[in-house]
């Protein structure tokens, strides 16, 4: 048998479909089983790590709360700073905001303001999928406009893209570069 295209590491299987969560007609895709398969969750890791190193990173950003899972695990193999992308008034120093839509409500987030982010430097956001876009445009706007980071230097890594929510094609349309590895 084959590679299958869709799934290449074959973690779909791992991966729990929960219909009208967290409201009706969201169809929620629960990672958590991926997460307590040992092997399953070693090899997703084990890509993203390979993706982060490929794109020659300087650091790691992640939004909370599923991205922390992954972002924790690259930051460290590849010895890169991680920064926090946070829900607001968790961060204990002054921050940056950016508000967003989600496709269920509305929210924001933010990184602090003493964080060592320097313009030149390359940046993988880390999150566990991509639906909307409206998480990842965010973050990628928070380093955009308060820390300077360039377009070209921000890589999305998600484990899933749902392309039919369009955030992937709307994140590379604006010049972002996104990297997943399944898709539904």
């Amino acid at each position: 048998m084959g590679i299958n295209v869709s799934d290449p590491l074959d973690i779909k299987k791992h991966i729990r479909n929960v219909k009208d969560f967290p409201i009706e007609g969201i169809e929620f895709r629960d990672i958590t089983s991926l997460i307590e398969t040992p092997e399953a969750f070693r090899k997703t890791c084990e890509a993203l790590v390979r993706i982060t190193k490929n794109f020659a990173a300087d650091l790691v950003v992640s939004v909370e709360s599923r991205g922390f899972i992954f972002a924790g695990h690259i930051a460290s193999d590849l010895r890169l700073p991680f920064v926090l992308a946070r829900k607001p008034g968790k961060l204990p120093n002054a921050t940056y905001k950016k508000s967003f839509d989600l496709e269920y409500g509305s929210t924001s987030i933010e990184i602090q303001k003493n964080t060592e982010i320097k313009k030149g430097q390359k940046v993988v956001i880390i999150d566990d999928l991509v639906a909307t876009g409206g998480t990842a445009i965010a973050c990628a706007e928070l380093l955009t406009e308060n820390f300077k980071i360039e377009r070209s230097d921000i890589l999305l890594l998600c484990v899933i893209d749902l392309p039919d929510l369009g955030g992937s094609e709307k994140l590379t349309l604006q010049g972002y570069n996104v990297e997943t590895l399944i898709s539904y």
